[in-house]
This record gives C-alpha cells, structure tokens and sequence, in this order.
C-alpha cells in the first residue's frame, strides 16, 4: 500500500553554514565595527548579541537572508524577546524540529475533512499518510500545502 511521511525537519548543516556566513559578513560591515556581534549556536538554539536592540533586528535580516539563500525554511524559527542589559543586547532564537502533537492532530483533521480517500496516523514526531492508490496521496500533498498549519512541511519517505 502505498504511503509517505509528513515531516519538519531542518538541515542542520546548512543551518551552521548560515550562521557562519552571517557571522562572517557581520565582523566586516562597517557598522558593526568596535562592537561584540556575533551570533552563536547551541544545538537548536541561536542566540545573537549585539551591544543595542536596533543591531540585534539587523543581524536579524543578515540572518534571514543567509537562512533563506541556503534554503532553510525561516518559519521553524522562534524568536524570544530581545532582552537588553546595560549596553548589551541579546535574543535567541529556537529551531522548531520535528512535529508536535497538536499540529499532528490538526494535519489528521485536516486529511479526515478533505475526503480524500487516504488515512494519516501519528507516528512520534511525524505523520504517515497511506493511501490505496498514488494520486490519492499526492492529492493529499497538495492539499497540506495550502493548507496552513503553522510550521514547514517536507513529505518524504514516499513508498509505492
């Protein structure tokens, strides 16, 4: 029976790339010069220090567009309050991964209502989608992604 896995995943490799390249384009513009900013990673958790608020939303764009350039979705991103502390600033940022119960209950809901002739069923951090024929669960594909459900969504693992 054919099936594929519904999933949210971030390159890991590619995210330590970006950070890398923000880092390096941050240490050579000019208005960050004299200033300790830089942004550091954690396993999922990227905090970026800046000495104000208004340098930490730049660091932001450099960020975004270097997540963006190498194709890491910026939607898994959360952002914490940036938090500021004499003349210094900082905000992390958490990598959502994997998909949590709630939006996994809202993707089954979502398949259930469309009445598409296939069956999604919870499986940890993913969703698996089986179905009796193909088009059935690549009409199910399409409709996830229009569908909003508040995190990006790869389909993989896809078995005939």
């Amino acid at each position: 029976m054919p099936s594929f896995d519904v999933v949210s995943e971030v390159d890991m490799h590619e995210l330590v790339n970006a950070v890398d390249q923000s880092n390096r384009e941050i240490t050579n513009r000019f208005d960050f010069k004299g200033s300790d900013a830089r942004v550091e990673q954690a396993e999922n958790v990227l905090t970026l220090h800046a000495s104000s608020e208004f340098q930490i939303n730049q660091m932001l764009d450099i960020l975004y567009a270097k997540l963006a350039k190498r194709g890491v979705d910026i939607a898994c991103m959360d952002k914490g309050k940036v938090e500021v502390a004499g003349n210094k600033a900082r905000q992390a940022l958490t990598v959502r991964q994997g998909i949590d119960a709630d939006i996994a209950r809202k993707i089954v809901k979502l398949i259930k209502d469309s009445k598409v002739k296939v069956q999604a069923s919870i499986q940890g951090e993913q969703v698996r989608i089986t179905g009796k024929k193909r088009d059935d669960l690549q009409e199910a594909i399409a409709m996830l992604r229009k569908a909003d459900v508040g995190l990006p969504l790869q389909y993989n693992n896809f078995r005939d």
